[in-house]
């Protein structure tokens, strides 16, 4: 069992897919067959999780009402909700810190991330000045933006905006964090994961991990055909049975 809650960010608007999100939060998308969320909820299970946050802000209402409490999941499922103002992917961590423990995992609602997950968290656990845990990925450009300068096994940068001919690894999207990460923004701040990251390298406080298996993601067009490809190819498992709107 992994020792570590999990929390899945579930708030975008998901403009990049255009009509496909209008009325439907990526996370409810149907993929190989089943809507993604229970791919992602199910890999987690596998992995070894117990329980899951979602933090969620648009179509939030549509997520709950399908995943419920996560029992037929085997995972306990519980919520928490920007609010009135989006709050972006740090700020909804911010908000959500009193449902986790004193370190949890964190990873994005369009993600599928086939990795052994108990290899990260006990690294992690080995760590004793880190913490902030970086999976990252040798990406060379390829499957987006590189974003990441990593060295000897260190992360030198992270940045999304900067083009450094260094980077050639990409943030996996897949991160341990300690709640002291989050010393220094306000509540009800509005702010991004990757301040969070950049301020714990900047401290020397944040350790990287590289995996070597890709990533699948849903939040582009390119991406979600390639995830179904991926996820169809997979054997599938029994559909879990649909709750009821509301049904809780």
């Amino acid at each position: 069992m992994i020792p570590y809650p999990v929390a899945i960010l579930c708030g975008g608007l998901s403009t990049r897919l255009g009509d496909m999100t209008k009325n439907t939060p990526k996370a409810l998308l149907v993929v190989a067959g089943r809507p993604f969320i229970d791919w992602q909820l199910e890999l987690l299970k596998k992995n070894g999780f117990f329980k899951v946050v979602i933090c969620a802000a648009h179509f939030g209402d549509q997520i709950k009402s399908h995943v419920g409490d996560g029992a037929r999941y085997g995972l306990e499922v519980v919520y928490s909700f920007d609010g009135d103002m989006l709050l972006g992917t740090g700020g909804a961590l911010k908000k959500a810190l009193p449902y986790f423990g004193d370190s949890f995992f964190v990873m994005y609602g369009d993600s599928y991330l086939d990795t052994d997950i108990k290899k990260i968290s006990d690294y992690y656990s080995e760590q004793k000045t880190a913490v902030c845990l970086i999976t990252v990925y040798k990406n060379e450009g390829l499957l987006d933006k590189s974003n990441i300068v990593f060295l000897k096994g260190e992360i030198i940068k992270y940045d999304k905006a900067e083009n450094d001919p260094r980077m050639k690894y990409i943030d996996y999207g897949l991160a341990l964090l300690d709640k002291q990460c989050f010393e220094g923004f306000g509540p009800g701040q509005a702010f991004d994961l990757g301040e969070v990251f950049k301020k714990a390298i900047s401290e020397k406080k944040a350790a990287g991990f590289e995996v070597h298996n890709r990533f699948y993601e849903v939040g582009s067009v390119a991406g979600l055909k390639e995830t179904d490809k991926y996820l169809s190819a997979k054997t599938l498992t029994p559909n879990p049975s649909p709750r009821g709107r509301g049904e809780m």
